[in-house]
């Protein structure tokens, strides 16, 4: 029961029962990536009328993080390539680093010298600070 009302009602953990209805319906996987996300299309390629081009979508494994998208299938979402990665000869550039998850929000989040969050004080002010005074 607890799967059915996270697939109600959650969208960012893989995809929701109304995308999982429309991905049945009218999909058509095309592939899945390394990290298990799985790519799919309109069915037969057929040109959306409402939009004039062919629908493409990504059901994530796992949390809903864009980020998590190879650049070679990011580039097929996205209309830059007609033909995905799994029937193309895609290589990735040698200046392609492999994903890294976004840490923002989370305790390994990057926290600089003088932010608040880092150490819990901020540091005394140097003394090399002069304000601003019109007329100067």
């Amino acid at each position: 029961m607890k799967q059915f009302f996270l697939k109600l009602f959650t969208w960012w953990n893989s995809q929701t029962f109304g995308t999982q209805l429309w991905t049945w319906r009218f999909g058509e996987l095309v592939g899945q990536d390394e990290q298990g996300n799985r790519y799919y299309r309109t069915r037969g390629g057929a040109i959306d009328p409402t939009l004039n081009f062919e629908r493409r979508w990504v059901i994530y494994n796992g949390v809903a993080e864009a980020s998590r998208i190879p650049p070679g299938w990011y580039g097929w979402l996205h209309h830059r390539f007609d033909t995905p990665p799994t029937e193309d000869t895609y290589a990735p550039r040698e200046w392609e680093k492999p994903h890294q998850p976004n840490l923002t929000g989370t305790p390994a989040a990057y926290r600089p010298a003088g932010s608040t969050l880092a150490s819990g004080r901020r540091p005394k002010a140097t003394g090399d600070y002069q304000p601003w005074t019109p007329g100067n």
